[in-house]
């Protein structure tokens, strides 16, 4: 029977919240939407949003319990995890799309973080409210209804996500006809599929394919890595960076998040140190110019953010 001796412990904030604090480590100012319970892990979690930045709007909702995940490590390893977990009830929708379309005005982009918990169970709502607000929405898709996010700017599974959906993709020419097919059948703009050791690939109408190979150094921990590609791509489009180059970034700063442990982010400044070291971006200058905007806009915009999550 295996017997861990506790010697620290550590709270951080994952799922949608890992991606908010990971826009507003880049400069963004965001806002996050979304289902808790009314306990004292939902007030935990409230303190270190905050702490980090980002302005909370959780919907407290009595009966459920908070979503909450205990990792225990040894050694930079993870040993087990136990999850704590309830779904929310679904009557609570129409109070979350209420308050979502009250935000949509002071908002640049919206990300859809789905985790199939029950925040995002009425998310093609979400999407038209957006789209007809004139706001690009970024979905981090969940399961094998891809329908559900019909008229999103751009959606960003990984490989098995996107060939669970698909079919299998045998070459980078598969993921490419099967990429527009997806992009025509749903109205989307675009596809970004994250294909972890082989990097990613953007699929978008009217454009030719882009494949970026990951830029890990070392890889530590991917753990998150996914939520930090959403908030860059989210918090770069927000900031008027066109999405090829919005896509640079994301896969930059997956290659740094990855050599760290955990649920972590990526500053600016180390994404900013990153993209100057990367001698193979033939567009670099123009994307430093655009990332240093980032800071500057989120303080002339006062309380008007950059970023909007659900």
């Amino acid at each position: 029977m295996p017997v861990v001796h506790v010697q620290a412990e550590e709270t951080r904030v994952g799922g949608a919240g890992n991606v908010a604090l990971n826009a507003a480590a880049l400069g963004a100012h965001v806002r996050l939407l979304g289902l808790a319970g009314q306990d004292a892990h939902a007030d935990r979690i409230e303190e270190l949003l905050r702490a980090g930045g980002v302005d909370c709007l959780l919907q407290r909702v009595a009966g459920s319990k908070t979503i909450t995940k205990l990792r225990i490590l040894s050694r930079h390893q993870q040993m087990i995890r136990a999850d704590f977990e309830d779904h929310f009830p679904e009557r609570n929708g129409d109070e979350l799309i209420f308050a979502f379309e009250r935000q949509l005005g002071e908002v640049d982009a919206v990300v859809l973080s789905d985790y199939a918990k029950g925040s995002l169970h009425d998310s093609k709502n979400l999407i038209a409210a957006a789209r007809r607000a004139g706001k690009p929405v970024i979905v981090d898709p969940k399961g094998t209804d891809f329908e559900r996010y019909r008229g999103a700017t751009v959606i960003t599974p990984n490989l098995s996500e996107f060939e669970s959906v698909v079919g299998r993709c045998e070459n980078d020419a598969t993921i490419e006809r099967k990429g527009i097919a997806l992009c025509d059948e749903l109205e989307l703009e675009a596809v970004l599929v994250t294909r972890s050791e082989k990097g990613m690939t953007l699929i978008a109408r009217g454009h030719a394919p882009l494949h970026l190979p990951t830029r890990a150094r070392e890889v530590f921990d991917v753990t998150g890595a996914g939520d930090t590609v959403v908030a860059t791509l989210s918090a770069a489009l927000g900031a008027g960076v066109r999405l090829e180059e919005a896509v640079v970034l994301s896969n930059v700063a997956a290659g740094i998040v990855v050599a760290k442990l955990g649920t972590a982010t990526v500053r600016r400044p180390e994404l900013y140190q990153a993209l100057q070291d990367d001698l193979h971006s033939a567009r670099r200058g123009n994307i430093l110019a655009r990332i240093s905007l980032l800071p500057w806009r989120a303080k002339r915009r006062a309380d008007k953010p950059s970023s909007a999550n659900a």
